[in-house]
């Protein structure tokens, strides 16, 4: 039996994480994907990108996208229109499936070098009005909230998702004071770790272009610059009376594997 061979991450990069309807929501998920497809390049030093195999993106979102998002992700980080690219769609895991089929082309002898990671833009989910395109008879229509419909909703029993956590955390018996007390944990470690220059290496600055010549470098994670400490034990619960709930970002990553 042939030997698969092993592959390996030679760059990796990530965007800034931006908040909900924040800093980076005037850029697509794939125009977030595609800077972090030509960081991840440069980074790795790929000057030729018909080298390039086939580029994997994970992308949940993808309602007002438009068609095939990693190939616009793709074109738009400067690959040429040869290189083959697939948009994978499986909720949470969705890049990291990505990658994952990444390293199997490689391993199994399909690939020689793979572009793979995960796109997103929860602000740019559009509502959707379910019966507009055959019109409505008579009373009143509905909006159908895409990003919960399509992103935060449990499809086969039509709950929250944020349900799941309040009943592990309910089955695990973590009170709420124990989750609110990880989440400020989570925002002072997060703000350590920035103030020390320990993402800089990971994270790709973005520039954004505003009115006229004017443009803004965000070269930071956004939402835990914003966070009140005193307010997190005082948050209405979302989901269950003693519940918590889950904040919309905009995460975005790209990695380049190789034999």
């Amino acid at each position: 039996m042939t030997k698969m061979r092993e592959v390996y991450i030679i760059a990796a990069t990530r965007t800034p994480i931006g908040g909900f309807g924040g800093q980076l929501s005037s850029l697509s998920a794939s125009e977030l994907g595609s800077i972090a497809i030509k960081a991840a390049l440069e980074k790795c030093g790929l000057q030729d990108t018909e080298r390039v195999s086939e580029v994997f993106m994970g992308n949940v979102l993808s309602a007002n996208v438009g068609q095939a998002p990693a190939r616009q992700a793709a074109l738009k980080a400067g690959l040429p229109n040869s290189t083959p690219c697939t948009t994978v769609n499986k909720v949470c895991a969705s890049g990291m499936k990505a990658v994952m089929l990444g390293a199997q082309a490689i391993m199994c002898g399909q690939a020689e070098i793979v572009v793979a990671g995960g796109m997103e833009s929860m602000s740019n989910v559009p509502y959707y009005l379910p019966k507009a395109r055959f019109g409505y008879k008579y009373g009143d229509g509905k909006m159908v909230d895409g990003l919960q419909k399509d992103g935060l909703q449990e499809v086969y029993n039509d709950f929250p998702m944020g349900n799941c956590a309040e009943n592990t955390a309910k089955e695990m018996n973590i009170s709420r004071q124990a989750q609110d007390e990880y989440a400020m944990k989570s925002y002072q470690l997060a703000a350590e770790a920035w103030k020390k220059g320990l993402f800089n290496k990971e994270v790709s600055p973005i520039t954004i272009k505003g009115r006229g010549n004017d443009t803004s470098l965000v070269s930071e994670d956004e939402d835990f610059k914003k966070v009140n400490f005193d307010k997190i034990p005082k948050l209405r619960p979302v989901f269950y009376q003693m519940g918590q709930s889950q904040q919309p970002m905009h995460p975005t990553l790209a990695m380049v594997h190789q034999p």
